[in-house]
């Protein structure tokens, strides 16, 4: 005979399991892994995909619960509005590949156009000081010829666009952020899901934050995992790694301009009958 307690018991779990397939979510995924794409701690890791669970779970909580216990309709162009913010914050944390992509391109575009002009070597040292050890760096220049030797120093300087993209800037601060913005736009669907299965509001908000924790988990689990092959690429082979990094820039840029085409124009956000189905 089951205990009084097995029904309880098994929503419990199952919610659990269900935030943390939640986590799963290709936007979700896309996103942790362009942020912790640079990330070579794996503990580091897995605490920018904790950070992102716990800054969903506050939107979902918040959103949720208020749809949950005062019946909240939300407007269908108040709906799609909230997810196009994805798809935005997805553009920005991939936005900086695309323009890496761009510039290397015209690069080699310049490049090609000027193969005639004559070309010089140029190798020295740099002495640097480490905990009180002096040692030199060798490197060679490869470039025009100029007749003042300042020419050959100044790539010294910090190019322009080779500082931190968007995604690699505070990782920590930019998983949460991401976290709140998709647990806004998850909220609504996620409420109604569990408001058909479990009726009475102090259970349905109880349900809804044991999914939130399966979230948190999920995610967990899910950067670790993400995490590892980026850390092993990094050690191994950095042509990989930095393959690995672009490429999970490309993909949030691409996935992002396609989600707001879907939401923007399929979706009618910004005509005049919006069609919403949460999700």
């Amino acid at each position: 005979m089951l205990p009084a307690n097995a029904a309880p018991l098994a929503i419990a779990l199952l919610g659990l399991l269900l935030g943390m397939r939640h986590a799963t979510d290709p936007d979700h995924v896309i996103a942790v892994t362009t942020i912790l794409s640079r990330e070579l701690r794996l503990v580091v890791a897995a605490r920018i995909g904790v950070i992102w669970g716990l800054g969903h779970t506050l939107t979902v909580l918040l959103v949720g619960a208020a749809i949950i216990i005062f019946k909240i309709a939300i407007p269908a162009r108040l709906g799609l509005a909230m997810e196009f913010a994805v798809a935005v914050v997805l553009i920005m944390l991939g936005v900086g590949s695309a323009a890496s992509l761009i510039r290397k391109a015209a690069t080699r575009m310049r490049a090609s156009s000027s193969e005639d002009e004559a070309l010089f070597v140029h190798a020295h040292a740099h002495a640097h000081a480490h905990g009180g050890a002096v040692h030199l760096h060798p490197h060679v220049h490869v470039g025009p010829h100029e007749d003042s030797d300042d020419a050959t120093h100044r790539d010294h300087r910090i190019p322009a666009g080779t500082l931190p993209p968007f995604a690699a800037r505070r990782p920590l601060l930019r998983s949460f952020a991401v976290g709140l913005v998709h647990g806004l736009a998850g909220s609504a669907a996620i409420a109604l899901l569990v408001l058909s299965a479990i009726a009475q509001p102090l259970w349905a908000t109880l349900y809804l934050g044991i999914f939130c924790v399966g979230t948190i988990i999920g995610m967990g689990l899910i950067t670790t995992a993400i995490a590892t092959p980026f850390m092993v690429a990094s050690r191994r082979a950095s042509w990989i790694h930095q393959g690995l990094v672009s490429g999970s820039g490309l993909l949030s840029f691409g996935f992002g301009l396609f989600l707001a085409y879907q939401i923007g124009i399929v979706d009618h956000l910004f005509s005049a009958a919006p069609i919403w189905i949460p999700r």
